[in-house]
């Protein structure tokens, strides 16, 4: 008894020290209504174990090891201080204080901590843990009961009246467990009944919790036999709907069987949630920062050579340059940053040779920080099921383009879609949410519900234009300068923004390039086949682009002048002559393009180079769709050369400062108003 009265002292002790019998007194403000008269009163307390520990040791190790015994303690103190202190007059008894302990963290050591992975998870205290994992599915919020009263069906009896008999849900216990119509007397044994009319309801929401190393398996880049499993978390009152589908959390929370019979599931009653992220590495090579040194003297050559050497174990070098460019931009402009404004750069690739670029998009699927390739068989935005821990109600699971939130979502050949999942992806692409029908008479509500969640990744695409060339007789229009997409409607092409063709520009060859590429690769694997070349692991590509994608870029007045100009002349001209209307989304990508070049180049600025880069690649992405304009550029704008040597790259050089010189005169000549910032020197 002196030790149970002990740590009442300290508990008290702690609060006072903490603030927490001030906040008391404030939460008991919202319950002096008159006309709101409960069983139990609802009271979340912060508890810094460190801090309790301080004060007395024998408590903090209560609060780590026996949550449950901890809560009581503080739930007598609570209730001592309201009595003491008049705070609240409905309150009579002890067991109508609930008391929900809530942890500002957990101590750093694996006892502490949950590894999502591990198994098996048997029978263990009960006890807060610290678990990190991805949101796969979660359910609507419904109601669960927090308490209820019972008085004694013997009116003889003191327990008739009174709240003697208050039932309180306490974490792994189901409804039943709160209501039931077999509850005896502890005075006379009779039977109880519920006092309907003081039933406390609160919310409840289910979330599935599972590894991120889940999302391995879903890259198709790492093949591995390992199964995961997800945890069910259950999040009652205020922590409803702080988690979102697709995103990765940090959660403390409590064990617990639940009992349904016949069968026991294991789950976690949430404690405390928080954002999480992986730490990624942020340095940079000595490779890369020696080529950098090598490069400074041009703002060009840096990305160009590191776009050139990419991806050698699917292309040989000097291929598909563009489309290598453009996935790097997309990977290191793929994020969300410190206002939680999400950034992503969408890309359609027009082919004839789907095989080595799906190879190459899914070589650089693996570098992004998070990669999800859609199959086929999977769903690719959201799915139903009913939930199977007694609510009932729908549970919405993750497709694959909510399960790269924050990374990439590579679609593949769009040419195995069907019309109708083709217009879903134009609807998502310019919409940027999923939305989800619930009928309400599947899943015990009165009315349908339509919910939309946001979709925060970038889309890679293919479309195989082989088909429809041999339909149309031409592989392109020169004169126009579209390009056939195959399956891809105009409309869905606007939606991606960025369109990139790749064509065979040295005919047979590329071919044989590509051939004997492969068979060395596959008949010496790991051996360095271009010794001339610039050499760079995966790895270092990993490196330079994890770094590259937390930089924090801003515009140069130069580049913001090119960007908007350019907008403004090609809006004016193509509105004009073709009936194209240039969209707000045009200079986002534009803008997209240029920081992303930037970032890739390892710059805290954009510079006019960047914006030039930008609108090389923007305005080759509308031709395809729409036609030439009156800013004619080759269609290999951006690797106009052969990059083998030092000659090549400065060949390049003096490429782009005359196409840099073309957008100015093309600015100077059709946007409004452009003669007030660019001179026509």
């Amino acid at each position: 008894m002196a030790d149970i009265l002990s740590l009442k002292e300290s508990v008290l002790v702690y609060l006072d020290r903490s603030g927490g019998l001030q906040k008391l007194a404030e939460d008991c403000k919202t319950f002096n209504d008159p006309q709101q008269i409960e069983a139990v009163y609802r009271f979340c307390i912060s508890v810094n174990p460190s801090d309790v520990i301080e004060v007395d040791p024998v408590l903090g190790d209560r609060v780590l090891h026996d949550p449950i015994g901890a809560t009581a303690l503080f739930q007598s103190v609570c209730f001592l201080a309201i009595k003491t202190l008049s705070l609240v007059e409905k309150i009579h008894t002890e067991s109508q204080v609930n008391v929900i302990l809530k942890l500002t963290h957990l101590p750093p050591f694996p006892e502490y901590t949950l590894d999502l992975c591990s198994f098996p998870r048997g029978y263990g205290p009960v006890r807060p843990v610290s678990m990190e994992g991805l949101v796969i599915a979660m359910t609507r919020v419904t109601k669960y009961t927090q308490g209820a009263r019972f008085l004694c069906i013997n009116d003889d009896c003191s327990c008739s009246t009174g709240f003697h008999h208050i039932r309180v849900h306490a974490p792994g216990a189901t409804e039943s467990a709160t209501l039931r119509n077999n509850f005896t007397c502890m005075i006379c044994s009779s039977p109880l009944k519920e006092d309907v009319k003081f039933r406390v309801l609160g919310d409840k929401q289910l979330v599935e919790l599972i590894h991120v190393k889940a999302l391995g398996v879903l890259s198709a880049h790492q093949q591995s036999s390992l199964r995961y499993q997800s945890v069910t978390l259950f999040l009652r009152d205020e922590l409803c709907n702080s988690m979102r589908i697709g995103q990765l959390y940090r959660v403390l929370g409590i064990p617990a069987h639940v009992h349904q019979w016949p069968s026991i599931t294991w789950s976690v009653e949430a404690n405390s949630v928080q954002p999480w992220e992986p730490e990624y590495p942020h340095k940079i090579s000595a490779s890369f920062q020696e080529l950098l040194k090598a490069t400074a003297g041009s703002p060009w050559r840096f990305s160009a050579i590191v776009a050139h050497c990419f991806g050698l174990d699917v292309a040989p070098p000097g291929t598909y340059n563009t489309l290598k460019l453009s996935l790097l931009l997309s990977l290191v402009q793929t994020r969300a940053d410190a206002k939680d404004t999400y950034h992503n750069l969408d890309l359609l690739v027009v082919t004839t040779d789907t095989l080595i670029l799906d190879r190459l998009m899914t070589y650089s699927l693996s570098l992004a920080c998070r990669g999800v390739r859609h199959q086929a068989s999977g769903e690719m935005f959201a799915s139903l099921s009913r939930d199977e821990h007694g609510a009932g109600t729908a549970n919405i699971h993750a497709g694959s383009t909510l399960l790269a939130t924050g990374g990439i979502c590579m679609l593949g050949d769009l040419g195995c879609y069907k019309k109708d999942r083709l217009d879903a992806i134009q609807s998502v692409l310019e919409s940027c949410t999923v939305s989800v029908f619930i009928p309400g008479k599947k899943y015990g509500e009165d009315a349908d519900q339509q919910l939309s969640f946001p979709v925060h990744c970038s889309f890679w695409a293919l479309a195989d234009a082989t088909d429809a060339s041999r339909r149309s007789g031409r592989a392109d229009c020169t004169l126009l300068g579209t390009a056939e997409m195959g399956p891809v409607p105009v409309q869905l092409a606007d939606a991606f923004g960025l369109v990139i063709q790749c064509r065979d520009t040295v005919g047979e060859q590329a071919l044989l390039a590509q051939t004997i590429h492969t068979l060395q690769q596959a008949v010496q694997p790991g051996k360095p086949l271009y010794p001339s070349c610039w050499e760079f692991s995966t790895q270092d590509y990993h490196e330079l682009v994890a770094h590259a994608r937390t930089l924090q870029v801003e515009l140069s007045p130069g580049a913001e002048k090119i960007i908007h100009g350019y907008y403004m002349a090609s809006r004016r001209v193509r509105t004009q002559s073709q009936g194209v209307k240039m969209s707000v989304a045009s200079i986002k990508l534009l803008i997209s393009l240029a920081e992303a070049h930037c970032k890739l180049c390892l710059r805290a600025q954009v510079q006019e180079e960047d914006a030039v880069i930008a609108v090389l690649l923007c305005e080759n992405s509308v031709t395809l769709k729409h036609g030439t304009s009156a800013l004619t550029i080759p269609p290999d704008a951006v690797f106009p050369c052969d990059l083998g040597d030092v000659d090549g790259l400065h060949k390049r050089d003096k490429t782009l400062d005359e196409l840099h010189q073309n957008i100015l005169r093309f600015i100077y000549a059709y946007a409004p108003g452009a003669e007030t910032y660019i001179t026509e020197e």
